[in-house]
């Protein structure tokens, strides 16, 4: 029989916290993995540590915000791997602040980070990625509680996750007769390092101590704790299934509970 080649799992953002733990969990499940981040030294670590780990993995630096960084991204994918089966748009950043103290630089970097480079890097995989030509094709893209809920002190962070989950719904209804599905997942405080840097933001905006903020979000999470990686990446594991074909259009809480539906 001829031999079928793994699939191809391209994974943004994937050298540290949800990233990474979806890149080990898609390793897991038979993935050829590709990563990328915007610093070489972490990725060719992050690359080195999936393979001693058993993976097959590689990857490169990119910054999704760039259009030019992004078709780059997607050519090398092609050329060490082949055709993408699976999109995980992690890339992102936290921000906010007062709003009428927050400047130009702050608001448009959030934007282009968390939700241009989901648009840029899924046109691009969509258009010469090869996902339309794969035996079953998903788009999962990282957003947050934050996309359906206001955050205090935080909207940049929340328009640019709502915007996501618009982004996801709208597609997911565009591609289901190619049988592509198109998924949010949305997880609430997750212990990575994104949450010491919301926990210093708030800190300092409120004149207390990180230990104080933690314990204030975590009394308001019904489960009393904040969710792994591990668990976030478990539901973008599963819905690459074959079982998971019918779930499309969909924005899904990892959050303990925090989350409204």
């Amino acid at each position: 029989m001829p031999h079928t080649p793994k699939p191809v799992a391209l994974i943004t953002g994937a050298t540290r916290g949800i990233g990474l733990a979806v890149a080990r969990e898609l390793g897991r499940r038979g993935h050829r993995v590709f990563i990328c981040a915007r610093t070489p030294e972490t990725v060719t670590t992050t690359i080195n540590q999936l393979r001693t780990e058993g993976h097959e993995a590689d990857g490169t630096t990119a910054d999704v915000r760039s259009h030019t960084s992004v078709t780059t991204l997607i050519t090398t994918t092609l050329q060490r791997f082949g055709p993408i089966n699976v999109l995980v748009n992690n890339a992102g950043r936290s921000g906010g602040g007062i709003t009428a103290d927050t400047d130009d630089e702050l608001w448009y970097d959030v934007i282009d980070t968390n939700l241009n480079s989901v648009f840029l890097v899924t046109r691009e995989t969509l258009k010469h990625g090869g996902i339309t030509q794969t035996h079953h094709g998903r788009i999962i893209n990282i957003a947050s509680t934050a996309g359906k809920q206001g955050v205090l002190l935080g909207a940049p962070y929340t328009a640019s996750k709502h915007g996501v989950v618009g982004f996801t719904k709208a597609l997911g209804k565009e591609l289901a007769p190619t049988g592509i599905t198109v998924n949010a997942v949305c997880p609430g405080y997750v212990e990575t390092p994104q949450a010491t840097l919301v926990h210093e933001g708030w800190a300092q905006a409120f004149h207390t101590t990180q230990d104080h903020i933690r314990q204030q979000f975590e009394s308001r999470i019904p489960l009393g704790r904040y969710t792994t990686p591990e668990e976030v990446a478990s539901l973008v594991g599963y819905l690459t299934t074959p079982t998971a074909a019918s779930i499309t259009a969909q924005a899904l809480n990892v959050c303990g509970g925090l989350g409204t539906p």
